[in-house]
């Protein structure tokens, strides 16, 4: 009942907003960094270097909300609870960024489809964030987002079971021990930015439940 109550402090709720956006457009990015280098490598630096300016405009939306916090009397939630989920949101660019920047690092021309399924469940992961995201303005919407964060869940342990099918894969095929480890850390990171997603729909269940 409360919860229904609480105040409606839209900055906030357009700062999430404009985060999420930015969190699925780099899903989207990163998927499409990961299937240019399967199919046509020449175009992967474009989606790069796109995954460079969202981050950016992200980590500008994260400290514009930590300051707003330092000026705002009435919050739509605890502080802490603010603080924790921009946060978590923020860590998911930062880990596609760094999906990029290996990329780069290691001098990645190809990588096997494995690399594009895991991306691919990354990108359908930062999709559902953006969905829950927006929801968060009201506590009608409880049910749905909690269903919703179910969701990122899920996809969560899909991820972790395409990670433990590529990396068995990945050490019964590679001969080339230099590009097995590349290829190691490649699908760990990509791995991670599920990771990041779930912590974000574990943050977002708990504002629910404490204010719903």
């Amino acid at each position: 009942m409360f919860g229904r109550l609480m105040p409606k402090e839209g900055k906030y709720f357009d700062l999430f907003n404009a985060h999420a956006d930015l969190i699925a457009e780099g899903g989207g990015e990163l998927s499409a960094l990961i299937n240019a280098l399967v199919d046509t490598p020449e175009k992967a630096t474009a989606h790069a270097d796109r995954i460079d300016r969202l981050e950016r405009e992200a980590d500008k939306i994260t400290h514009d909300t930590l300051a707003q916090l330092h000026t705002s009397f009435i919050t739509p939630f605890d502080r802490d609870e603010i603080h924790t989920l921009i946060s978590d949101m923020d860590n998911i660019l930062d880990v596609i960024q760094d999906v990029a920047e290996s990329m780069a690092l290691y001098d990645i021309k190809q990588v096997p489809q494995d690399a594009k399924r895991l991306a691919d469940v990354s990108d359908q992961c930062c999709t559902s964030v953006r969905a829950v995201v927006k929801l968060l303005h009201s506590m009608d919407n409880a049910p749905t987002i909690l269903r919703k964060c179910n969701e990122i869940d899920e996809l969560e342990s899909d991820a972790d079971r395409i990670l433990r099918e590529a990396m068995s894969r990945l050490f019964r095929e590679e001969s080339d021990v230099r590009q097995l480890i590349k290829l190691k850390e490649i699908y760990e990171l990509l791995e991670s930015v599920t990771d990041r997603c779930k912590d974000v729909a574990g943050t977002i269940e708990a504002i629910v439940l404490e204010n719903s």
